[in-house]
């Protein structure tokens, strides 16, 4: 993400996983306000933790004073494996939330996914749950409704969606999302990925985070 990016490697169940830190300044931030773990798109379509969505939103915790990490999924990168259709993902982020809960034991920590990640996140805060140990919050863009089975999330998450995203139809989404009666902020004439439109993901999960 940029020069001061840690990359570092874990252990999974499928080999080693690539991964990466970014921490707030610490002239303004000494000790990290919190933690947020951030899932990459498909990685069997280019889905990496350098996307440009999945960048954006690590910057947007560092800016909210949040260690932010990032891992490339199996299979992507140097991340040992292969895809295993959500499943080992999720396992694997889990094994990431660990990993870093050592180094970080007394903060909290939040979810953020872009379109697979999305599927990723939310099955891994459905496990949390049922441990009683779930996420303060939840951040998802793109949400992967009708792609994956997403299951229910907290009514606190941020949601955030395209207008004209063509691979996840609002619809969709909206129609994930009404029985629960999750808001969603719809970002006028944005596709998938955001193009141009970056900036709002960063304004939104900066100004509603506290809220």
């Amino acid at each position: 993400m940029n020069s001061h990016t840690q990359p570092f490697f874990i252990d999974g169940a499928a080999g080693q996983l690539e991964c990466a830190l970014d921490l707030p300044d610490p002239e303004q931030t000494p000790t990290p306000r919190g933690l947020a773990l951030v899932a990459h798109p498909h990685p069997l379509y280019g889905g990496t933790m350098d996307n440009k969505v999945a960048q954006t939103l690590a910057r947007s915790f560092v800016a909210l004073g949040y260690a932010a990490v990032r891992m490339n999924f199996r299979g992507v990168g140097k991340s040992e494996g292969t895809y295993d259709e959500g499943r080992g993902e999720t396992d694997d982020m889990a094994l990431l939330l660990a990993h870093m809960r050592k180094q970080y034991p007394d903060l909290p920590f939040a979810l953020a996914g872009f379109s697979f990640g999305t599927f990723v996140q939310a099955q891994l805060q459905q496990r949390l749950s049922k441990e009683n140990t779930p996420a303060e919050r939840l951040v998802l863009i793109g949400t992967a409704a009708g792609k994956w089975a997403i299951p229910e999330v907290p009514d606190n998450t941020i949601v955030i969606h395209g207008e004209s995203d063509d691979t996840i139809a609002l619809s969709a989404v909206f129609d994930w999302a009404r029985p629960q009666e999750l808001p969603v902020i719809v970002i006028p004439g944005a596709d998938h990925f955001f193009h141009r439109k970056l900036h709002h993901i960063k304004q939104f999960v900066v100004q509603l985070w506290h809220r």
